[in-house]
């Protein structure tokens, strides 16, 4: 099973630009990827799955001897040189990263996050936010920590996503990665000065309360620096009253979500 698997797993890599290109899309560590083709390893029923949804083969045609896997492959036109290749929306995806990965590089690094909450109306909630750069995209971590009252649980939430930079704003959109029950969008604007202070612009995405209601918030991003100790900040994180002493007046009025006479739309404040 193990022999002929690896010899069907290489088959298939040979239809991408290189082995490196396949673990990329795949998100899979390199050296274990090569202990699969090598032999050396038999993949668990997670990984060989994945494979599968990958490669677009069933589970028992992976594991076919070889030369009956060859000859499947030779009467398969789903699995020619051009169909083999990422999903369409990966490489919508891919494409955006390409055109704004550059004019981050000044934003990486850690942010309070204030807005309005959407599921404790009435109240401010504070998060960690971190921005990092992973080999050619911006990739970042928005991590929640929720607790209405000091007798009551704390609820942490963890939002996974990609940012892209194009012309003049900064585009974000990640999923709650915890639950996989919410797509959240934030646009900021950039800042034209050397040093990175705060970021504002509107957020969209739905309440975690049981109504799912869709919401449109301002946002503001307050920068911390390169490196941060984690623990302590994230102490800092949670629920706030809007007359807290806590919170900076001016990070109040940023992120109050009041529409002024004469405006048509709900508009984010520069």
């Amino acid at each position: 099973m193990t022999e002929d698997f690896s010899r069907n797993l290489r088959l298939l890599c040979s239809y991408y630009k290189s082995i490196a290109d396949v673990c990329r899309r795949m998100k899979m560590n390199r050296p274990q990827f090569n202990r699969y083709l090598g032999g050396h390893a038999k993949p668990s029923a997670n990984t060989l799955r994945r494979f599968c949804d990958f490669f677009g083969v069933e589970e028992h045609e992976l594991l076919l001897p070889h030369n009956q896997f060859i000859r499947l492959i030779q009467v398969r036109p789903r699995l020619s040189s051009d169909d083999l290749r990422a999903s369409p929306e990966t490489e919508h995806l891919e494409h955006l990263g390409q055109l704004g990965h550059q004019g981050l590089d000044k934003y990486l690094g850690y942010y309070f996050e204030y807005h309005l909450s959407m599921a404790y109306p009435g109240k401010l909630l504070r998060m960690l936010t971190c921005l990092e750069r992973q080999q050619d995209k911006v990739y970042y971590q928005r991590t929640e920590r929720l607790q209405e009252s000091p007798s009551d649980k704390v609820y942490h939430g963890k939002y996974l996503g990609f940012a892209t930079f194009l012309i003049d704003r900064i585009f974000m959109v990640d999923y709650e990665s915890l639950t996989d029950q919410e797509i959240t969008q934030t646009i900021l604007f950039p800042t034209f000065k050397n040093r990175v202070t705060r970021l504002t612009g509107l957020k969209l995405g739905v309440s975690g309360s049981g109504e799912r209601m869709p919401c449109c918030a301002r946002v503001l991003y307050e920068y911390l620096g390169p490196s941060v100790d984690i623990r302590r900040a994230f102490k800092l994180c949670g629920l706030y009253d809007l007359d807290s002493p806590d919170i900076d007046e001016s990070i109040k009025q940023a992120v109050a979500n009041d529409i002024q006479p004469g405006e048509w739309h709900f508009r984010a404040r520069h």
